[in-house]
């Protein structure tokens, strides 16, 4: 009787930390696939021209004006959190957003997009905006926290989306 207690609650558990993921979905393009960066979409560093991978970002909560995408490397500690490769704000309207591909390296962004925080790398990784993916094909993983943000600049709703090892 106890396997089955655990069993359900397990899956009471799952199914609840299902649909909280599922509120704000974010579909990744540009050749983007969650598994693998894509070639070329690594720093120059690394013999890449990287830019953020483009996003659609779907049923986002009523009072968003912004998106804001931290880009991080969960495998180097430094830079494995609250944006350690760089924040990239896009300002949005309506309940979903197309997140263009922006350059790295660089704090001039096409269109509206503007950086919120370089990325915090050092030394030769220095970036004034995005620091693409820059392991040196490690295999290290590559993840983003989107986030609603209201025009005060409250966070409404966030999510964690992998982007690829590298």
């Amino acid at each position: 009787m106890r396997i089955k207690v655990v069993f359900i609650a397990g899956l009471v558990t799952l199914v609840c930390a299902s649909t909280a993921m599922a509120e704000m979905p974010v579909q990744l393009g540009g050749g983007w696939d969650g598994k693998k960066v894509p070639a070329g979409q690594q720093c120059s560093l690394h013999g890449g021209k990287g830019s953020t991978p483009p996003m659609k970002v779907t049923n986002l909560p009523k009072a968003t004006a912004w998106v804001y995408v931290e880009y991080n490397d969960r495998d180097y500690q430094p830079l494995s959190y609250k944006g350690g490769h760089g924040v990239i704000g896009y300002p949005v309207k309506g309940g979903s957003a197309d997140l263009y591909a922006v350059a790295g390296m660089t704090a001039k962004l096409k269109g509206n997009a503007k950086v919120i925080s370089k990325a915090r790398a050092t030394g030769q990784y220095v970036s004034q905006g995005y620091l693409p993916p820059c392991s040196g094909g490690r295999n290290n993983r590559y993840f983003a926290v989107v986030k609603a943000v209201d025009a005060s600049g409250k966070v409404l709703e966030k999510t964690n989306v992998e982007i690829g090892r590298y």
